[in-house]
């Protein structure tokens, strides 16, 4: 059954609506993807030069700490998936809890324990509709982290990865997060964050060649103390602004595409309505014409 005029009407109005709200949501997008991509690639430098610290004073120094030691037996591990506060962002938290799904699986298969730790409401409605146990959480700074919520974040893994085992600790912590390789490519990643693998940045000798003479202050051990927490706390930092510079433009793309389809539909509805305004009219003038040929018909048999 056709629609009428006014049913048209009523809703070319509600798309132009909610073309508006996408428009608009769509330009914010646009605002704020280019103030977060450019401070998440302002820190990479930073933690680029941090794992050579700390590769550095982990090789030379010979000491041996909790954060860099590979356990002997990997039995419960933990997952911190990032995804976004809010909807209308494209695939952008599917893609991550895809992503934290494999790894669940694979570890599963192998006998590991997973323990949870999500960011973002969307991670945390995902598990808690799916009845998994989460044992921390955070929410509300998505689009907009600050280090103060990274700190807390890697605090908290840290203080978990140090447990002993047998009162709940965890022997490894992965973090599962989306890196921005472009405007119109946003990749969810699995790294893991705990144990550290402090190998990259390590100038490997040549044959011959000297090896460079460190000297740390007042020992190695304090040194890493010092360095590996901020470490940790750098790398969530980094996670946080990768994921929130890549859902500012899955939430811009997914607008756009909105704002291109309400255009498209109320084109469309556009045309139903004058074409149900020139039938209405037809139909008036059909009616006006049989009248008038009645009222003839009527009067000349008078």
């Amino acid at each position: 059954m056709a629609a009428s005029l006014r049913e048209l009407r009523q809703r070319r109005k509600s798309v132009a609506a909610t073309q508006k709200i996408t428009r608009a949501m769509e330009l914010i997008a646009a605002s704020r993807i280019i103030k977060a991509q450019r401070v998440a690639q302002e820190g990479e430098p930073f933690i680029t030069e941090l794992i050579r610290a700390v590769s550095a004073v982990a090789t030379y120094s010979h000491d041996e700490h909790p954060l860099t030691a590979e356990p002997q037996q990997v039995r419960r591990v933990a997952m911190m998936v990032i995804t976004s506060d809010r909807g209308m962002n494209g695939a952008y938290s599917a893609n991550a809890i895809k992503t934290a799904a494999r790894l669940r699986e694979r570890l599963e298969r192998e006998g590991v324990e997973v323990v949870r730790y999500a960011v973002g409401r969307k991670a945390i409605a995902y598990m808690n509709f799916r009845g998994l146990p989460i044992r921390q959480q955070w929410e509300g700074f998505s689009d907009s982290p600050t280090f103060a919520h990274a700190q807390e974040i890697a605090d908290a893994l840290i203080a978990d990865f140090m447990t002993p085992y047998e009162e709940g600790g965890v022997d490894a912590i992965y973090g599962i997060y989306t890196r921005m390789e472009s405007m119109l490519v946003q990749n969810p990643r699995a790294r893991r964050l705990l144990p550290l693998e402090v190998v990259e940045g390590v100038h490997v000798p040549n044959e011959g060649e000297l090896l460079p003479l460190y000297e740390f202050e007042p020992d190695g051990e304090t040194v890493l103390d010092a360095l590996l927490p901020m470490y940790v706390r750098s790398r969530v930092w980094f996670y946080l602004l990768q994921s929130a510079a890549s859902q500012l433009a899955s939430q811009q793309r997914a607008m756009k595409s909105a704002t291109d389809n309400a255009k498209q539909l109320i084109e469309r509805l556009t045309r139903e309505a004058n074409q149900a305004r020139q039938a209405e009219i037809t139909q008036e003038i059909s009616e006006i014409v049989g009248g008038a040929g009645a009222l003839a018909d009527a009067a000349a048999q008078d």
